[in-house]
């Protein structure tokens, strides 16, 4: 074993002797250890969507994501501002999930701009020995917040479609630009901060997510153990999860040295549209499987692309000759629905809402929601975005004007959706 794996093991190994119980649950060990591929996508979910296993699962992934939330400074006196609260050591038990079973190995920063400096934007993490146990295999995660700065909302509206350039040469060779994805996600994904955080975030969000990632999958691939990595995010965090696992994918890091692929799963809490349909085909042929969870209430997993997408420019309708350059989603749709009164609708994008309906036999679900959104500060993400766009202006744009550009969606290839 490697020096890097060894220094993970060393982690790992105390840890799971004296692991609390993992997050409450109603699967037993053997049912999710015994068709664990297949809660990673590889029969694309066929006939377990509504299974009580697979939402139990998917609800793990959405508590270890909306740790990413809870454990962000946004106190601009703190030391920490914009940063992780809490070490690595001890992040997920602050958050209340001591008994998840997974080690942090490194935290992620993002930069909205190359201009801008990096802000926490999540984690990588290891299940430990007794959770890789229970759940059939080592799972390697890497788990994204959504959008929460000032210069993330930009980035967000960036949504001209860009060529991608992302998977080696080799990919890129084959496709050429044909593969487009939208540009705000992409700067914040590949923009590297130039003052570096003094948290350890050097390079790009890209450099760091490979460099970890690929580290790992060497550590754990000569153990003998199955593996597999979930890239798990809500919102913008869920874009850059798509494209992580479209990159890594890309450029082999999953292929083991005798040509087997460990699998990528990416699981979506209300993410937005990603790419053109070129870029769902190449995720589809790399083998890339995403799971997108979404409300059916959350305008959100509507964006970009709400008049032209892959619903309206399908079969041989007027609309056809515009589907290559529209927006089109990636894998395949876990739908939650649920009644929200007028003065609920803040809460349809928000992450506790989703965990709380995939716990929807939870006759506390609902309490738990409320009380989560209450620790944000209200509305969460829906909130957010209301709020600032009420505002006159972010610097020199106004958030009005750049919202109406955002929603309207009706000409994407020049740039406005």
């Amino acid at each position: 074993m490697a020096n890097g794996a060894a220094a993970v093991a060393t982690k790992l190994r105390p840890l799971a002797r004296d692991v609390t119980p993992a997050l409450e649950r109603k699967t037993t060990t053997t049912a999710v250890a015994a068709m664990w591929r297949r809660l990673q996508g590889s029969d694309n979910w066929e006939g377990i969507l509504d299974g009580e296993t697979l939402r139990g699962e998917v609800a793990r992934y959405g508590e270890l994501v909306d740790a990413c939330y809870r454990a962000f400074d946004l106190d601009p006196t703190s030391r920490r501002h914009l940063n992780c609260k809490y070490g690595k050591e001890r992040m997920l038990a602050e958050c209340g999930l001591a008994g998840a079973g997974y080690v942090i190995t490194r935290y992620i920063y993002a930069a909205a701009s190359s201009a801008a400096a990096g802000r926490w934007i999540g984690y990588v993490a290891v299940s430990d020995d007794a959770t890789s146990r229970r759940i059939g295999r080592r799972d390697v995660l890497v788990s994204f917040r959504g959008t929460v700065t000032t210069e993330e909302w930009m980035a967000n509206l960036k949504s001209s479609l860009v060529p991608a350039r992302l998977g080696g040469a080799g990919v890129n060779a084959v496709n050429g630009d044909s593969v487009k994805v939208e540009s705000g996600f992409l700067d914040v994904y590949t923009s590297a901060d130039e003052t570096s955080s003094r948290f350890g975030g050097a390079g790009s969000c890209r450099e760091q997510l490979l460099r970890e990632v690929g580290r790992l999958l060497a550590s754990f691939s000569g153990e003998g153990d199955d593996v597999s990595v979930t890239l798990a995010g809500h919102s913008m965090g869920a874009a850059l999860a798509m494209l992580l696992g479209y990159d890594m994918a890309g450029l082999g890091l999953n292929v083991l040295a005798g040509g087997e692929k460990i699998p990528v799963t990416v699981v979506s809490f209300g993410g937005p549209r990603v790419g053109n349909a070129a870029f769902k085909a190449r995720c589809d042929e790399l083998g890339v499987k995403a799971l997108r969870v979404t409300n059916a209430r959350d305008p959100i997993t509507r964006l970009p692309g709400v008049f032209l997408n892959e619903s309206t420019t399908a079969g041989a309708g007027v609309l056809r000759p515009w589907r290559d350059a529209c927006y089109t989603h990636v894998g395949v749709e876990l739908q939650l629905d649920s009644s929200f009164k007028v003065g609920e609708l803040a809460a349809v994008h928000d992450l506790s809402t989703y965990i709380s309906l995939l716990r929807a036999d939870d006759k506390k679900s609902k309490q738990h929601a409320a009380v989560k959104r209450e620790e944000r500060g209200g509305g969460g993400v829906m909130g957010k975005v209301m709020e600032m766009v009420g505002r006159r202006r972010v610097g020199a744009l106004p958030w009005h004007d750049a919202a109406m550009l955002q929603m309207g969606g009706l000409v994407q290839t020049l740039g406005i959706i």
